[in-house]
């Protein structure tokens, strides 16, 4: 049973990166189910086209293609196939992204670079070539970034905690300039989620972030999907320029990195 009225998207159109897998799938389905006509990106085919075919199965019309959120051009390209092919856009769902669990002695400049144009520089690339076709001329739309939980720091994956506050930052600001437009931007800043990029991870790494949970378990995409979709549709029309965690609590308690005793610096100065 859908948590939202039927036909809340009908007769709009979502983008969604990152579209053919995990939480970017499951906002493509929903809003689809809702009415939307959905274009999804992202960089594998293959996944794109296995998403094309169950989301088509539901009745739901889908534009599939490969994009790079990185590549100002592909982004550019991607953007204009949407509206060539849906005559319009409603919402944006910032979803693509990526990183891997790294201390922070062991990061390298390039590995750092990778994550955060990833994820930093390809949401701006994405969202200015939606404003700039879309949104700005039409006098309104809907972006919802995806960002992570970084309430507390990153420790463990300093890269895409970095990158992420940039989205945070980026999501409160854009939502003052653009509110003129009739643009609204917020983000959503999920825990640790079963997905297959979560799937990747050592296991001991998702056991200590469900110890580090209040409510004991990982989170379901259809959980994220849900706070998504309401931030994408007209019942959030008043909402702009915050960040919502979905988290089980876990930027409330817990230990995310472990310290060990004895450190130096950890005893004070003799007298």
């Amino acid at each position: 049973m859908s948590l939202f009225a039927a036909g809340l998207f009908e007769g709009q159109a979502v983008i969604v990166t990152g579209g053919g897998t995990g939480i970017g799938r499951a906002v493509a389905e929903e809003t689809g189910r809702l009415g939307a006509r959905v274009a999804i990106c992202g960089r594998r085919q293959e996944k794109l086209d296995a998403a094309r075919e169950e989301l088509a199965s539901l009745g739901i019309e889908v534009l599939a293609r490969r994009c790079d959120v990185r590549d100002e051009a592909q982004a550019d390209e991607f953007v204009a196939a949407a509206l060539g092919a849906f005559g319009r856009i409603d919402a944006l769902v910032n979803n693509a992204g990526g990183q891997f669990p790294t201390m922070a002695e062991q990061l390298t400049p390039k590995g750092f670079e990778a994550v955060v144009r990833n994820n930093l520089f390809g949401t701006w690339i994405m969202t200015r070539a939606v404003a700039q076709q879309a949104f700005i001329k039409q006098k309104g739309g809907r972006i919802v970034n995806v960002t992570a939980q970084i309430a507390r720091g990153f420790p463990g994956m300093v890269h895409t905690g970095a990158a992420r506050a940039g989205v945070e930052n980026l999501t409160r600001s854009l939502a003052v300039e653009w509110a003129q437009h009739g643009v609204r931007v917020n983000a959503v800043a999920p825990g640790i989620i079963r997905t297959s990029g979560t799937a990747q991870y050592p296991p001991e790494l998702l056991e200590l972030g469900r110890q580090a949970t209040p409510l004991k378990r990982l989170g379901r995409t259809d959980e994220v999907s849900h706070l998504i979709v309401y931030l994408a549709s007209t019942a959030a029309d008043f909402v702009t320029g915050q960040t919502f965690a979905i988290d089980g609590g876990q930027s409330l308690w817990g230990d995310l990195f472990t310290i060990a005793d004895g450190i130096p610096g950890s005893e004070p100065p003799p007298k």
